[in-house]
């Protein structure tokens, strides 16, 4: 103990500092979420997200290039179609605009996850398949494994439902053995809240519900020890990554998941959680820095993978370092 035992020695330089480290943050561990509309020709700033844009698929191409050149090396993709119906098929047109954005990112040397998902597709903003204004489960997870085939085809290099059905994964897995993908692996968003802090996305994939909420399929803030059985639930389905949605509000989740599971484990720091730290650092009540504290803080709780909107942002800042 003191005076023998002085913690600060281990504090007294940067690089001391960083040689103890017990967290780091790693590019190559983080993803970049990105918006291609099919309704633009250039893309569009998202007015909920300071410097967030919609993609066309032409400005796609050159922002693809841009996040390769940064060192960036993946990305969770959203599809914004032309065409809405009530069944959102467009999600598993194979001329789709996922379809066609996905081997843009390809061609150039980055991984592509797909979301899976119906909101952004379907003419209600729900995200499956309505029986009178309730989502009908098993229904819905047949289209799933549709869209999951589709969106393998089209070059996808993982899956990653988010739709929060009973049985996705089990379903999805099956549609993708059966269809030669069998090595294509699939992250569940396993513990999706049905969170307050996805307002600015909702905005920027146009996906909001036209009636009631998503509460009878997405997560109870309240609940934690839930959270345990659905990540268990599709780990059993064949899952072979597993992610906790919202970040920073939840990692109490994360560190339970990581402390019980040993599947990489994905931690997505939402919309709302940019938007906040955004904010606060345009007004200058918060320095820059907290976009790495808070980071941090996501790996620290247990998350391998953190999909966050500040990925851009911190590669260029560490470009700029390496410069």
């Amino acid at each position: 103990m003191y005076p023998n035992m002085r913690l600060r020695r281990l504090r007294l330089n940067e690089n001391m500092r960083e040689l103890v480290s017990e967290t780091s943050i790693g590019i190559s561990h983080m993803v970049m979420p990105v918006f291609i509309d099919e309704s633009l020709s250039d893309k569009r700033k998202i007015e909920s997200m300071s410097g967030i844009y919609q993609h066309s698929l032409n400005s796609a191409e050159a922002y693809a290039a841009h996040l390769k050149e940064l060192g960036i090396k993946w990305v969770l993709l959203f599809g914004i179609p032309k065409i809405k119906d009530a069944e959102g098929s467009e999600a598993y047109n194979e001329d789709g605009i996922i379809q066609r954005a996905v081997p843009i990112f390809r061609e150039r040397g980055i991984g592509v996850i797909t979301d899976l998902c119906m909101c952004e597709y379907t003419s209600h903003g729900h995200c499956g398949i309505l029986k009178g204004n309730y989502v009908d489960n098993d229904f819905t997870v047949n289209t799933y494994g549709r869209i999951a085939v589709s969106q393998a085809q089209s070059g996808a290099d993982i899956i990653a439902p988010s739709g929060m059905m009973d049985g996705q994964v089990k379903k999805i897995r099956e549609y993708l053995d059966k269809s030669g993908f069998e090595n294509v692996p699939v992250m569940a968003y396993s513990a999706k809240y049905s969170s307050s802090l996805y307002g600015p996305f909702r905005e920027a994939a146009k996906s909001a519900p036209s009636f009631g909420d998503r509460r009878t399929y997405q997560m109870n803030p309240a609940n934690g020890r839930e959270a345990m059985r659905e990540i268990t639930m599709d780990v059993e389905e064949g899952a072979d990554m597993i992610m906790i949605k919202p970040a920073l509000f939840y990692l109490d989740i994360i560190r339970q998941a990581r402390e019980r599971f040993d599947h990489p484990l994905v931690a997505y720091s939402v919309s709302g959680e940019y938007q906040m730290l955004k904010n606060a650092i345009d007004r200058k009540f918060l320095n820059e820095s907290v976009i790495e504290e808070s980071t941090l803080s996501i790996f620290r709780a247990g998350a391998d993978i953190v999909i966050s909107y500040f990925t851009e942002h911190m590669a260029e800042e560490r470009k700029k370092r390496s410069d």
